[in-house]
């Protein structure tokens, strides 16, 4: 399974040799095992000439090594450098190669900032479960059971007002007894999300129960709430992570948007954002990005210091900072993924958004 570790290690991976990058779209409900192949098998045909030991490795991985389990793989081969890894993903990614010096990262750093590293808990009166949603799969950690909660007979007795004004059907009695419960669910998941390293939470249940509940959690775990789902406890493994997987899509989606137009309004106010290839280049070399932010499939040839490593869309002979020569290079912005994430910076990778098409499929949120 991908985790920062694996992605940090690619970005560290320096083989002194080509490495032929393929993402395989592998989901079985849009296509057949075959089907996949056949698309492989043309994703790697242009690379034939320059990396033949690359291509034989990757086709014989997947004809014969590779179970067809989950919805995507990502596979990277270098065999001039003995190195060859494949990582199988839990959500569908865009199929495509690249032959580039190193691998190439950015689908990998896009799944883990956009799905990785959820936290998910199932609540109504009584019961408790806890999932860990991380890459488009889903396990159930932990489950806790409350005090049984009696309800009113029909025709008998008054309600309870409690502090909400009350639950149709409960006694004060019973609505004590759902408080308890929701407060000891707050304090049980609260540890678990803590355990898990949890970066987002969703909750599932009823819209009343998921609110009381979260009514109940700590500041911080609120904080992290993307997302809530009408969903019955007793919900199967298939029907819960398709909940989860559609809510966390949708909340992804709203925070693209957000984060786009803060990007171009700080871009245009010239504080603390800029907007097109050269900037964000100068802003990249500088250490100044906190958050890159460009198009989903975006690639621009640029150039690169061979001293000291300086990036630019210009056309320039030698560098402005140090004077060595200056090499074209035909992605640019793969090299700036990398950059900003080993210094520590985010990337969000923007599918269809005309907003940042129109500002130049590239931008980033700065540190200062």
């Amino acid at each position: 399974m991908l985790s920062e570790q694996i992605l940090q290690d690619l970005i560290a991976f320096k083989p002194g040799a080509p490495v032929l990058s393929v993402y395989l779209d592998t989901d079985p409900t849009q296509r057949t095992t075959e089907e996949s192949k056949l698309i492989l098998r043309q994703l790697i045909k242009p690379f034939e000439d320059e990396a033949p030991e690359d291509v034989e490795a990757i086709l014989r991985f997947v004809e014969h090594r590779f179970d067809w389990s989950g919805r995507g793989l990502a596979l990277f081969s270098s065999v001039p450098a003995d190195f060859f890894r494949h990582i199988p993903l839990g959500l569908p990614v865009r199929s495509r190669a690249r032959l580039l010096n190193r691998p190439y990262v950015k689908p990998l750093a896009a799944l883990l900032e956009n799905f990785g590293h959820y936290g998910m808990a199932l609540i109504d009166q009584q019961n408790l479960r806890l999932f860990r949603f991380h890459l488009g799969e889903l396990a159930e950690e932990q489950k806790h059971s409350g005090e049984p909660v009696r309800h009113m007979k029909r025709g008998g007795g008054s309600q309870a007002a409690g502090r909400r004004g009350g639950v149709a059907g409960l006694t004060r009695s019973a609505e004590e007894t759902v408080e308890r419960n929701l407060r000891e669910a707050a304090r049980q998941a609260s540890r678990f999300f803590e355990r898990q390293a949890v970066r987002r939470v969703l909750i599932g249940g009823t819209e009343e129960n998921t609110q009381r509940f979260i009514e109940e959690l700590p500041k911080r775990w609120q904080s992290l709430i993307v997302g809530t789902f009408p969903i019955e406890m007793n919900a199967g493994h298939a029907q819960v992570l398709e909940k989860a997987l559609a809510t966390a899509q949708a909340a992804e989606r709203k925070k693209e948007s957000r984060l786009v137009q803060a990007l171009i309004t700080a871009a245009a106010k010239g504080q603390e954002g800029v907007v097109g290839l050269d900037d964000t280049l100068e802003a990249v070399h500088a250490g100044k990005v906190q958050t890159l932010v460009l198009s989903d499939g975006y690639r621009a040839p640029g150039y690169r210091c061979m001293h000291c490593g300086f990036l630019t869309a210009q056309d320039l002979e030698t560098c402005p900072f140090c004077g060595n020569p200056i090499e074209q290079i035909p992605d640019a912005v793969e090299l700036a993924v990398r950059r900003v994430l080993s210094d520590g910076g985010e990337v969000e990778i923007i599918p269809a958004n005309p907003q940042l098409e129109t500002a130049g499929r590239i931008g980033a949120l700065l540190r200062y």
